[in-house]
């Protein structure tokens, strides 16, 4: 017969044995957010702001060394929230030669300055929410810039483009890379103010 100890050892073993798979099937499902893309090479750290993440890519140089010249980077450390759409070397590398040359000189702080601010938006505007609105503006959606520029958004295919009040379009190639204080979305091409 089994004493009274006996039986509250087994329950108690069959407990311990149980209690991981139990401890499994009740855990909370892994988070559903999908990673940051990767861009430059480098991992984006959500947690990190738009400044941190910009300098980790190596795709990204000129733009911070642009961003250096014009006074930027504490503006685009604050708090936001920030749309930056971030052109790669290989955009500025698209500009007329000489041109970052001459952009990043002190004398030419308010024309670069005048550039990167037509790449930011005062908001954090995610691509699903930035193609909604092109969908409910029948294909276009002005996009005002904290620089005073209006870019035309629009779907190409999958992709967003937008394109400059002088005529160029650049396209999302890498969207919805989050920050702590925004959002960066990758372009191909720099684009530029009136005139």
């Amino acid at each position: 017969m089994l004493t009274r100890h006996t039986l509250i050892a087994v329950a108690a073993l069959s407990l311990v044995a149980v209690a991981p798979a139990f401890a499994q099937t009740m855990a909370p499902a892994a988070s559903s957010t999908p990673a940051n893309p990767m861009v430059g090479g480098a991992a984006m750290d959500a947690k990190k702001n738009i400044v941190e993440n910009a300098v980790a890519s190596k795709d990204h140089t000129t733009l911070v060394a642009a961003l250096k010249a014009a006074g930027l980077v504490e503006t685009l450390q604050g708090a936001g929230p920030f749309t930056v759409f971030a052109p790669t070397d290989a955009a500025f590398a698209k500009l007329p030669a000489g041109t970052v040359e001459m952009l990043v000189k002190p004398e030419n702080k308010a024309k670069l300055t005048k550039i990167l601010t037509c790449h930011v938006v005062a908001a954090n505007a995610m691509s699903p929410a930035i193609a909604k609105m092109i969908a409910d503006d029948k294909g276009t959606h002005p996009v005002k810039t904290v620089g005073g520029c209006v870019l035309q958004a629009k779907m190409m295919g999958e992709k967003i483009t937008l394109t400059d009040e002088n005529g160029n379009v650049a396209t999302v190639t890498i969207a919805d890379v989050k920050q702590s204080n925004g959002v960066i979305h990758v372009i191909d091409t720099v684009v530029l103010p009136k005139g």
